[in-house]
């Protein structure tokens, strides 16, 4: 984008190396406004493998725990636990920086960081599916929530990932040829 603006460019959150969707780039003074859109809440819909937890949380990682997935009943009474206020620990291969260094280049190097818990906001975490032990959730949640720590806290890991919106904006909407301007961008918010 900063090729083909001839501005500097810059992004309002990030997206796991492994997930899809949603990401708002800024571009040359739009950049300045940064602040105004990296707390947004957001919405996700991932497949979660229950019958298995990774290393990373993700299809990347290595299986460190197999086990039965649990009936739809105990799956109901682990979601309901998640809704609301939740403190989750962020994970090892997050971004997060641990004494100066990305806690995801320690992971890598196979040093283990005792890592920091997150509070977040789960606003609405639904089954769309649930099947041969993956559950399809659809999930709106505030800034900085680790979709990863949500599928790790249900006994899973996450197989996709994909970001529907940031707050006003979503997915179905997005155009690498649209630029919104600045102006019409705030007033969204």
């Amino acid at each position: 984008m900063r090729r083909r603006t001839g501005a500097r460019t810059g992004h309002a959150g990030t997206l796991d190396p492994f997930a899809t969707g949603l990401l708002l780039l800024l571009s040359g003074r739009a950049t300045k406004l940064a602040s105004c859109f990296v707390g947004l809440d957001k919405r996700y819909v991932t497949d979660v493998d229950l019958t298995a937890r990774t290393s990373t949380g993700d299809p990347e990682g290595a299986v460190v725990e197999e086990h039965d997935a649990p009936a739809e009943a105990e799956l109901e009474q682990k979601l309901a636990r998640l809704r609301g206020e939740v403190e989750l620990p962020i994970p090892a291969a997050s971004a997060v920086k641990i004494g100066g260094e990305r806690a995801y280049k320690l992971a890598r190097r196979g040093v283990d960081v005792e890592m920091p818990m997150r509070r977040s906001h789960i606003s609405a975490l639904d089954v769309i599916t649930y099947r041969d032990g993956a559950a399809r959730l659809d999930l709106r949640v505030s800034s900085g929530t680790y979709i990863r720590a949500v599928a790790d806290a249900l006994g899973g890991h996450c197989r996709t990932l994909r970001r529907l919106e940031i707050g006003p904006f979503g997915v179905d909407e997005a155009d690498p040829e649209r630029f919104i301007p600045p102006d019409e961008a705030l007033a969204r918010l």
